[in-house]
């Protein structure tokens, strides 16, 4: 009973700065996960889980002999909550439910990653559990840029998107390049930390992680040449809020607004740039050309502005006559006798009189489709109206390019489409010389969300290096060269226009011909150290092995 009175106060105070030590451990992964996407820096990443390491290295050292799973899951799923919650929480402007879902989804992913590394690590060799890491991580990743249910803005390699100078070899590799360079950094600074050896000789490999690629990125950054050719690009931001303007003003109005906007194009001007959903006024596709908007543009195009093309983005209905094939997308209610697929489009305009389109197809889970659709259907009625077509919309099943009527191909991005890398890449793929992203980002107000977005339209011109023009309704407006240097923009709740000259390209970059190789590499190495790890387990068991 002495010995046991003796150790009881003794236990706790020890048991309390253990506790006090993890909680900063965990708290700073979060917050230095978070920092690229909280403006700053990118370098932060290169150690973020260090700390994590540090704690799990802890856990184990107390545990007596033990893995600590349940401890080193709930100091996992804080972290990456914390990293989660403190990046994306804007959404909750846009959805209640949307940061809930990505904090949930956020957790499940990083610590189905890092706790299959802290359980394999433990029971085999520290190169498989290592490996293990990087792959489930990257893999993960990957599932989540690829699958129904697709929300890839914390990838770790989109981090990088405000330091565009070391990531120059995007180009090679897209973001897991990024997502790889980060994890490999952690573990070999990591190493270098534990190690027992002394002296600078421990760092030789952590510092050649770090900076190598970085010397080789600043090297394709100062080497870059650009095309002789350029385009005069007029980008309109008209500032109009989606809550309390946008979709109650009426379309006149709007259309008045953005003229007076184009007209403060330069002559000479190539291509006028209008924002997503610049026309709302529910057009038929059939009659795009009917439209009082569209005329008024081509109109100012023609008169105005001859040799130019106008991109504008705008709602649009395709109906489907009876006994006429429709998709699975197609909708009807009971005030009409037809069927009609509801889009989120891009159109082209040029003095020709031509009108091209271009429909949005990666689109925004619980805001413009139900995942799985097939079988959620009847459950539509849950999507999130942000203005504009609601519901499940319909697609594109192939790219549209656009041909101008000087032999210039361009491109549009709509909004979301522009975080994915391969998609934006199948563009340039179809000889897009130059890419535009139009986009509404009012949503979101003033916070981190809209300045994020932009800066991921920066990896995408270097991973094809293609010059992009970005026409937001509010937000940043910009133009971005093939390195990803920001040439012009507008900042937030400011309606203007801007005017720059960006450069074509018909180069084909690795990314483009092999895209997410990285993604799907890193699946199948994946695949191949979990049956290593169940062979060279079975294998101790029948103590053919030390």
């Amino acid at each position: 009973m002495k010995n046991r009175k003796n150790t009881r106060p003794g236990r706790a105070p020890r048991d309390r700065r253990l506790f006090r030590y993890h909680l900063i451990l965990s708290l700073s992964s979060a917050l230095l996960l978070s920092a690229p996407w909280l403006r700053l820096g990118s370098l932060p990443l290169l150690v973020a889980l260090v700390p994590l390491l540090v704690l799990r290295r802890s856990l184990l050292a107390h545990a007596g002999g033990g893995l600590a799973f349940g401890r080193m899951l709930g100091w996992s799923a804080l972290t990456f909550g914390g990293w989660t919650a403190l990046t994306t929480w804007w959404i909750w402007y846009a959805t209640p439910v949307g940061p809930v879902a990505s904090v949930i989804i956020g957790i499940t992913l990083s610590c189905t990653a890092f706790m299959a590394f802290h359980w394999v690590e433990a029971r085999s060799k520290k190169a498989l559990g290592y490996t293990l890491l990087v792959t489930a991580w990257i893999s993960l990743e990957y599932l989540y840029l690829t699958g129904e249910i697709s929300f890839p803005w914390l990838a770790l390699g989109n981090g990088f998107a405000g330091d565009v100078k070391l990531v120059q070899w995007y180009e090679y590799t897209g973001i897991f390049g990024g997502t790889l360079w980060a994890l490999v950094s952690n573990l070999t600074i990591y190493e270098a930390i534990v190690s027992p050896a002394r002296g600078l000789r421990r760092w030789a490999a952590p510092a050649t992680v770090v900076l190598l690629p970085a010397i080789v990125s600043l090297t394709l950054y100062h080497t870059y040449k650009e095309g002789d050719r350029t385009v005069k690009v007029h980008i309109v931001q008209p500032n109009l809020d989606p809550y309390e303007e946008k979709f109650d003003m009426p379309q006149a109005e709007q259309t008045a607004l953005m003229a007076r906007l184009i007209r403060e194009a330069p002559a000479g001007t190539d291509y006028i740039l209008l924002p997503e959903t610049a026309i709302d006024d529910n057009l038929w596709e059939e009659s795009l050309r009917l439209s009082d908007e569209v005329r008024t543009f081509r109109r100012i195009v023609t008169d105005e502005y001859p040799g130019a093309e106008l991109i504008a983005g705008a709602s649009t209905f395709r109906r489907y006559d009876a006994g006429q094939p429709r998709t699975n997308t197609a909708r009807t209610n009971e005030n009409i006798d037809f069927w009609y697929d509801a889009y989120n489009s891009a159109l082209h305009i040029d003095s020709t009189g031509k009108v091209g389109i271009h429909h949005k197809s990666v689109l925004v889970v619980g805001v413009e489709k139900m995942p799985y659709y097939n079988l959620t259907r009847h459950l539509s009625f849950l999507i999130v109206d942000l203005g504009g077509i609601s519901g499940q919309l319909g697609v594109d099943t192939v790219q549209q390019v656009f041909d101008g009527p000087h032999g210039v191909r361009s491109a549009v991005a709509i909004c979301y489409e522009s975080i994915y890398g391969e998609y934006v890449a199948g563009f340039a793929n179809k000889d897009a010389e130059i890419l535009f992203v139009i986009t509404n980002d009012g949503w979101w107000r003033d916070t981190p969300g809209y300045r994020q977005h932009f800066s991921y339209a920066r990896l995408r011109a270097i991973e094809t290096r293609r010059a992009i023009g970005r026409s937001a309704n509010t937000g940043i407006s910009g133009a971005i060269n093939p390195r990803g240097d920001v040439l012009a923009s507008a900042g937030w709740d400011v309606r203007t226009s801007l005017t720059a000259d960006l450069p074509l390209s018909d180069r084909k970059t690795f990314y483009m011909t092999y895209g997410d190789y990285i993604g799907r590499l890193s699946a199948y190495v994946l695949a191949l150290s979990i049956l290593y790890f169940i062979a060279y387990r079975t294998r101790r068991r029948n103590h053919l092995v030390d």
